[in-house]
């Protein structure tokens, strides 16, 4: 019988960890896009990807188009961006500053 009820403790602490794990979690989508000046709208789209931006990062599924040129698509709506990452590796600083060229 103690050993059921420790299981079913441990289950639930399981449980109520997992559901909270999202409050914390990063930002999702295969991209992320983090403008140096907040973004006004919550939703970009850039050739047809849609861009969801809260808490100063916008983020969007993966695409066809070339990791490049996504970056600079975004900066185009967004502004300069001080980060820039696929699937959650970031862009190199030469690759950033190349993609922050195509700011308006």
């Amino acid at each position: 019988m103690t050993r059921i009820l420790s299981a079913a403790a441990a289950l639930a602490t399981s449980v109520l960890l997992a559901s909270a794990a999202p409050a914390f979690a990063a930002p999702t989508g295969y991209y992320a896009a983090t403008p140096v000046t907040a973004p006004t709208k919550t939703k970009v789209i850039t050739a047809g990807t849609l861009w969801n931006c809260a808490d100063g990062v916008c983020t969007a599924k993966q695409s066809t188009q070339r990791d490049v040129i996504m970056c600079q698509m975004v900066v185009q709506r967004v502004g300069a961006l001080s980060a820039f990452t696929v699937a959650g590796t970031p862009l190199d600083a030469a690759a950033l500053a190349k993609c922050n060229e195509r700011a308006s």
